[in-house]
């Protein structure tokens, strides 16, 4: 079985998530995603429009899903990779070269994202809306 783990705070969820998480889940039999937590995103200077439990519920509904955790510092991640057994690490290449780190302890991808969408570009639509 060959496991992949991407990472993010999946807020808003949009096609481009999607397409992330299926083009991930393409590339093998299990995929694992971390989330920031609420605590996660403060320490990031980031805030979520939904609560962590509720963006994890969100993505324990898509299908291409298979187990969600939760994610406490940039740190754990090699922890996670070791825990889970993970084939491979995706993130959109946006990141390209920051997970570089992680080629000691499986494959690292970084995939192209989706044209013309981010959650970034959603929130700023509608703040520009009201």
């Amino acid at each position: 079985m060959k496991t992949i783990i991407t990472y993010g705070t999946f807020d808003l969820i949009h096609a481009g998530h999607i397409h992330l998480l299926r083009r991930a889940k393409e590339m093998g039999d299990y995929l694992i995603v971390g989330i920031s937590t609420d605590e996660f995103n403060k320490l990031k200077n980031k805030e979520a429009y939904h609560s962590f439990e509720d963006r994890k519920l969100i993505l324990e509904a898509i299908r291409y899903v298979d187990h969600v955790i939760p994610e406490y510092s940039w740190n754990q991640k090699i922890s996670d990779v070791k825990e889970y057994h993970a084939d491979l690490f995706v993130m959109g290449d946006d990141w390209k070269g920051h997970f570089d780190f992680l080629k000691e302890y499986c494959k690292v991808i970084y995939l192209p994202r989706t044209e013309g969408i981010s959650t970034t570009s959603i929130k700023n639509h509608m703040n520009n809306k009201w």
